[in-house]
């Protein structure tokens, strides 16, 4: 359930709430009165709560409740952040909150074993241990984004972010969202093609386009170099720039 009085935050959250697989929007209030209402009749696992609302507060609307579902607080005010941790939440969203933000909110409530029917990639027709390049360009993984399979093409895959639960997999024209861990990606993905530099990040190897001993840059990305992967990642950057010479 979502609550807030402004329309446009009550979209934002809704937008948010439709890409992920694993969330069900059953309610959208606009005051604290209609999410009482909601709450007799339905089973809310999940609360987003603004708190300065005409009338009655999230905060006082909180206290109210005998049995609250688990609550995660939306605002525009910081100095409410101690008074909401007290009251047990979840998390505290700051107006306007990104998705990447949103996602690591939900994840501290989602269970800690992935379910087989979220993000699932599609068997490679290519080994994934070496790949030609007439087959890598024809390689695809199937990712669950949207409340569909979206196919992805490996050769347009910049990079993969891991955002805990969850995967950002950022191509040259768009991002998808998935309910998926980046230990998962990186077992199927063709190791001559990608690598893992960071515990957050993979790299499509012929995306990269300069690299120090701190970071790579693929497109407008600057992308740290995790300090336990330092040493493989320059040894295998450095042994490609002298191949490629």
């Amino acid at each position: 359930m979502i609550v807030d009085d402004e329309p446009l935050a009550l979209d934002v959250l809704e937008t948010f709430i439709d890409r992920l697989e694993n969330l069900e929007l059953v309610c959208r209030c606009s005051n604290a009165v209609e999410a009482y209402n909601c709450l007799q009749t339905q089973k809310i696992d999940l609360l987003f709560l603004d708190i300065q609302m005409p009338k009655l507060t999230g905060i006082d609307f909180l206290r109210s409740l005998p049995q609250p579902p688990k609550v995660i607080f939306t605002t525009a005010y910081r100095d409410y952040a101690l008074e909401g941790y007290e009251l047990n939440a979840v998390d505290y969203l700051l107006k306007p909150i990104a998705f990447d933000r949103f996602l690591k909110a939900v994840a501290k409530i989602m269970p800690q074993e992935q379910p087989e029917s979220a993000a699932v990639a599609t068997p490679m027709a290519t080994p994934a241990t070496s790949t030609s390049e007439a087959a890598y360009k024809e390689a695809f993984i199937y990712l669950k984004a949207d409340k569909k399979m979206v196919k992805v093409m490996l050769a347009d895959i910049l990079y993969i972010e891991s955002l805990k639960d969850y995967i950002r997999v950022k191509t040259a024209d768009r991002e998808i969202i998935s309910y998926q861990k980046i230990s998962f990606l990186e077992e199927k993905l063709p190791t001559d093609k990608f690598l893992r530099i960071h515990r957050s990040f993979i790299v499509a190897l012929d995306k990269i386009q300069a690299f120090s001993a701190t970071a790579v840059d693929i497109g407008k990305a600057e992308i740290p170099i995790g300090r336990f992967y330092k040493n493989e990642v320059l040894q295998i950057l450095n042994q490609n720039n002298l191949l490629e010479a």
